[in-house]
């Protein structure tokens, strides 16, 4: 089977990977080069760098909506397939009729639930037990086509959204194959969403600044979902501390929350509207991340002090 593939970060390698192993890609499509680094230079997207091994024809349109050329190739092309994952461009409806099989997308919610562009952080930061991913048919809505398959997992308490992205990213490719095969037997039934969702949006370090006037439990899952960017962080006196890890106690207290109740080697505990966090490893600024033990190993975190101030 001809198929295309659209992508760009590193989440949709494993399924360009996969399908480059079991059918015939024409042709990947994948943003344009961009700036990165101190430097600027200009970089590959991680699918770019994929496809260049395999001597795959690329193509990095600014808005493929636009580029006629490359909508007349697809077409001249005439895929069986288009699949999606993480592109980063939505697609027209002239577009989305030119496979056989139509397009297909994985994306990393259990549909209709946490549609948007960062599912799998927003479901650690609302604190669900439960993720996966959805294969769908994708219709000109955002995220609101038809789904095929799910893949569920279970959340752990401490997981965070880079671990869940890594599981993810590995059985999406998988789920994706065994949804081309089924489609392309006739074995699946499209099954429309529902209205029920939440949208997923965009992460920003606006939503990272904690607010120590919520429960120990929701700082804890804003942690998780925010790492590892935009890492969730805090101010002491008077400098940002990020923080990477921290786990949640049975404590209760009467201090004002953020206030820091103790510190160990263990980490530091705070005080929160519900319960005591317990900060284990932070990074300040110019520093690289340690834990509590690390840092307090020559520098100093005072008791009493009032985070966020």
């Amino acid at each position: 089977m001809k198929v295309v593939f659209m992508g760009t970060p590193e989440f949709a390698v494993p399924s360009l990977k996969k399908i480059i192993e079991t059918y015939d890609v024409k042709a990947v499509i994948t943003q344009p080069d961009k700036p990165k680094g101190r430097g600027k230079k200009m970089a590959y997207s991680a699918v770019k760098d994929e496809a260049l091994k395999h001597d795959i024809p690329i193509y990095q349109p600014i808005k493929l909506k636009d580029d006629r050329e490359l909508i007349n190739k697809l077409k001249e092309i005439n895929p069986d397939f288009i699949i999606v994952v993480a592109f980063g461009q939505i697609l027209t409806k002239e577009v989305l009729d030119i496979p056989k099989y139509g397009c297909i997308n994985l994306h990393a919610s259990l549909l209709p639930m946490y549609r948007g562009a960062a599912p799998l952080n927003w479901a650690i930061i609302k604190g669900e037990k439960t993720s996966g991913n959805t294969t769908m048919l994708m219709d000109v809505g955002l995220d609101t086509g038809d789904m095929l398959l799910k893949d569920e997992i279970e959340i752990s308490d401490d997981m965070t959204s880079g671990e869940l992205h890594d599981i993810l990213m590995i059985r999406g490719s998988e789920l994706l194959i065994k949804t081309m095969q089924g489609l392309y037997k006739g074995e699946i039934n499209p099954i429309k969403q529902s209205d029920e969702t939440f949208y997923a949006k965009m992460l920003d370090k606006e939503l990272a600044n904690i607010n120590w006037s919520e429960s120990a439990k929701d700082i804890h899952n804003l942690v998780r979902g925010l790492s590892p960017w935009p890492i969730a962080y805090t101010q002491y006196k008077g400098e940002r501390m990020k923080i990477y890890k921290t786990k949640v106690l049975e404590e209760q207290t009467a201090k004002v929350p953020g206030t820091i109740i103790d510190v160990t080697k263990d980490g530091i505990k705070v005080a929160c509207k519900e319960k005591v966090i317990l900060i284990e490893k932070v990074q300040f600024p110019n520093g690289k991340p340690l834990t509590i033990a690390q840092y307090i190993n020559g520098n100093s975190i005072e008791k009493g002090v009032i985070l966020g101030i």
